[in-house]
């Protein structure tokens, strides 16, 4: 019978005495080290893989991935990596790791409350976490106990406590009681912070990291009564920004008002974009500086919505796009940055090349109706946001790009659905509203009627909305009224009307603008005392000024009208002052009034406001003002004031019209 320590088992004796080999003899010393455990039983064998080694955890040895790796969605590396021989490069690797395993974490605790309260809406406590919640650990001075939320030892697989958020009140909102006649003052105007986090990722490999704080705050206390009932299923998006029971401010978001060819993505999707190395630069160039200057208005109504909904998911799953987006980027860095040579030509060329054989090739196949018309609307509309207005490329012009969107608008039965879908539950479809917007303010270009003008008609009648409000800033129903006075223009062009049916029709849609009109006092400033932007009362400031633009459209149709007219330069003067309303400089939204400024600016004369106003907004956009639609539009603006105002020195009282110019330049432009 052999002796043994008590306490201890044969296989633990056996495994503790170190292993002897014919001839040789280990040290102790040395074979305790290559066993030796931790306390809290981590692996530090050489076998395991740096990333278990980082983190001090057990490594199960799994071929290719290791199951922790593989579980938490971490990089599993067997071969020694660059960063484990850098202190300081590890020491990012390891906070790398601890914010991927903590966003995924809360994205399987968030799935699991979902599951198990799919019955009961959580509580407002759950949605509204600061930016506090997420602050980085260097940031912390003292040291999070085990139980907190914050600490990296934390169940993230527990399920909630409403203790958690009792106690915490800057996740809360402020106390509310229901009785204010109790109340000696009312409640203290508050703020919520609300932090996105974002990563993306290019060939499996992390390559961007968005994080945004958005601030909603309000300076009037709640109504006297209980906050109202939650929907089950979109009780984080809708409730929290839509009711002005919770925020009495005016401004109300509605986070999925659109709907998106490519549906309402998870909260925790993740852009997997394939693009070779080659072309990387070209697309972090895209999603950082080229995609925030496409949609500015929706961005202010969406938050985020362009990118997560639109661009990204577009870039994932459709090629064409991708190539179209490529283009545009190594366009707008050529112009910017003031690149020349071979290699910056052959990639505009090269992506935009493949981007129209991939699209002819699709429309011969007449398949992918949906990636097709996403894709050519991009290569119309994205031109619109780049380059200099001597940039032109020798291809097809928009609009004859814009005939085959035409034909796959109708291919799809978009405007069927928007007409017969006019309740106001019914999202439009985004892909349709951006080929209205395309489509009413085009058709002034050409002198032609919208393509779907008897569409916008009905639209009208019925009241109802095509979504171009939350897409580029005026309300639906003056929209309408642009695309019948474009009928009317087309009409003129064509000699189609007699001079007196002319002035009866413009009478008849005077009227109608007349029913749109807004109180003076209805219009101000859209940015709140905190410096927050008010989507709505931004809307009213543009729909303002689109109605003006429209007013000097339909007068400008009058038979022997002039621009020297009082009517016409009372209008002119009228819209300058409605200038004052929109936000200017690299951060406002000049982009996005590009046709009003060149329609009120070729009816204005050498000595008008506009022009001063129009140069001064120039200034405050600095390089910006060279680029992209607005570019063109001065340099058009420029040209038709050069020769107008050489007439009227001449004593002729010619009129220059800025189509007419535009064709003896030969440029084809879509300023929108």
């Amino acid at each position: 019978m052999s002796s043994q320590p008590a306490g201890q088992t044969p296989k633990s004796a056996a495994a503790v005495a170190p292993k002897a080999t014919p001839g040789k003899t280990s040290p102790p010393k040395a074979a305790a080290k290559m066993h030796r455990r931790s306390r809290s039983g981590k692996c530090l064998e050489m076998l395991c893989c740096f990333t278990c080694r980082l983190r001090r955890k057990k490594c199960d040895e799994g071929k290719n991935q290791c199951k922790a790796c593989k579980h938490l969605g971490l990089k599993c590396e067997y071969k020694r990596p660059m960063w484990w021989s850098n202190n300081e490069q590890r020491k990012q690797q390891k906070e790398t790791i601890k914010n991927i395993i903590k966003r995924t974490k809360l994205s399987e605790k968030t799935a699991q409350i979902g599951t198990s309260n799919a019955g009961t809406p959580p509580g407002l406590s759950h949605s509204l976490p600061t930016s506090a919640t997420y602050s980085e650990a260097t940031a912390r001075t003292r040291a999070p106990s085990i139980e907190s939320q914050h600490s990296p030892n934390y169940d993230f697989n527990q399920p909630l406590s409403h203790d958690y958020y009792d106690y915490h009140p800057h996740i809360v909102s402020p106390p509310y009681d229901p009785n204010p006649q109790f109340q000696p003052f009312p409640p203290t105007p508050y703020e919520v912070d609300i932090k996105t986090e974002r990563q993306m990722f290019v060939n499996d490999v992390p390559t961007r990291r968005d994080s945004t704080i958005s601030t909603f705050n309000t300076y009037q206390p709640p109504p006297p009564h209980p906050l109202p009932s939650f929907p089950e299923d979109d009780w984080i998006n809708e409730n929290i920004y839509d009711t002005g029971d919770m925020f009495s401010a005016e401004e109300g978001l509605d986070f999925d008002f659109f709907d998106f060819s490519h549906g309402t993505p998870q909260a925790s999707q993740q852009a997997l974009i394939q693009v070779d190395d080659c072309d990387r630069p070209l697309l972090d160039h895209f999603i950082d500086n080229v995609l925030r200057l496409i949609f500015p208005i929706l961005e202010v109504n969406q938050h985020g919505s362009a990118k997560s909904e639109v661009i990204l998911p577009a870039l994932e799953s459709n090629r064409c796009y991708l190539h179209c987006c490529l283009s545009i980027s190594a366009i707008h860095l050529k112009s910017t940055r003031g690149l020349q040579g071979e290699q910056i030509d052959s990639d505009i060329m090269r992506h935009r090349y493949a981007t129209i054989t991939e699209l002819c090739e699709a429309l011969k196949l007449d398949t992918n109706h949906l990636q097709i018309l996403e894709a050519t609307l991009g290569m119309i509309f994205f031109q619109c946001s780049v380059g200099r207005p001597g940039d032109a490329l020798p291809d097809i012009p928009w609009h004859s790009h814009f005939e085959a969107a035409t034909s796959l608008v109708r291919k799809l039965e978009l405007p069927h659905a928007m007409v017969h879908d006019s309740n106001a539950r019914v999202h439009p479809p985004f892909n349709m509203t951006l080929a209205s917007w395309i489509d009413i303010l085009g058709a002034t270009m050409l002198g032609r009627s919208p393509q779907f003008a008897d569409t916008y008609r009905e639209k009208n009648q019925s009241g109802s909305t095509s979504g171009l409000c939350e897409l580029m800033g005026c309300e639906d129903s003056m929209m309408y009224l642009i695309s019948e006075i474009a009928c009317l223009d087309a009409l003129k062009c064509g000699n189609g009307i007699n001079d007196m049916q002319l002035c009866q029709l413009i009478g008849s849609l005077g009227k109608s603008m007349d029913s749109t009109e807004v109180l003076p006092e209805s219009l101000a400033w859209p940015y709140s005392s905190t410096g927050a932007i008010r989507p709505r009362q931004l809307s009213r400031n543009m729909t303002a000024m689109f109605r003006l633009t429209a007013r000097i459209y339909l007068c400008s149709l009058v038979p022997h009208s002039s621009k020297a007219d009082p009517t016409m330069q009372g209008l002119v003067e009228r819209f300058t002052g409605s200038l004052q309303l929109i936000p200017h400089g690299p951060d406002g939204f000049d982009r996005s009034i590009v046709w009003p400024l060149l329609i009120a600016g070729s009816q204005s004369t050498p000595h008008s406001t506009f022009r001063q106003a129009l140069a001064g907004r120039i200034a405050s956009l600095g390089e910006h003002a060279e680029f992209g639609s607005f570019g063109r539009m001065v340099r058009l603006l420029q040209e038709v004031w050069c020769q107008s105002d050489e007439a009227d020195r001449a004593g002729s009282g010619r009129n220059v019209h800025w189509r007419d110019v535009m064709q003896q330049k030969g440029w084809d432009y879509l300023l929108i």
